[in-house]
């Protein structure tokens, strides 16, 4: 499994797992959450993920070598492809959340949505890049 493979596998794992807990504890709550309430939680699990993924890296870069983390050609066309597939949705969800929420819901639920989209974007954007390595990339 190339490095870049590995580490895009390591970033939605961690995504899955960290925002996986979040939504479902914001989803939960009894009463709404506050604004402060959704920096305070979403400031530790972010923070969390960062950790266990920058740890993650290092861990992959080391057991990869200089070599095997260099990115050539193939590598840089699939980041490209995800990437641009992650804007595409980020864009739609930003849109509909910059859009069409500010007239019909609350200021917490547009905040975790705007979140949502996020998180949306860039697990559209991992998922692409695995598939590429995956099946192969034909560009």
């Amino acid at each position: 499994m190339a490095y870049r493979e590995k580490t895009a596998w390591l970033t939605l794992l961690c995504m899955v797992v960290a925002y996986g807990i979040y939504f479902p504890m914001m989803a939960l709550r009894e009463t709404p959450p506050t604004l402060f309430d959704i920096l305070w939680n979403f400031g530790i699990i972010a923070g969390t993920q960062a950790v266990a993924v920058i740890i993650g890296y290092v861990v992959l870069a080391l057991l990869a070598g200089p070599e095997g983390r260099r990115a050539d050609e193939r590598d840089r066309a699939i980041a490209r492809r995800g990437a641009s597939a992650g804007y595409y949705t980020l864009m739609a969800g930003t849109i509909l959340v910059g859009v069409a929420m500010p007239f019909t819901e609350p200021a917490p639920r547009i905040v975790n949505s705007a979140l949502l989209a996020i998180v949306i974007a860039e697990t559209v954007n991992q998922v692409l890049v695995l598939l590429s390595y995956r099946r192969g990339w034909h560009g």
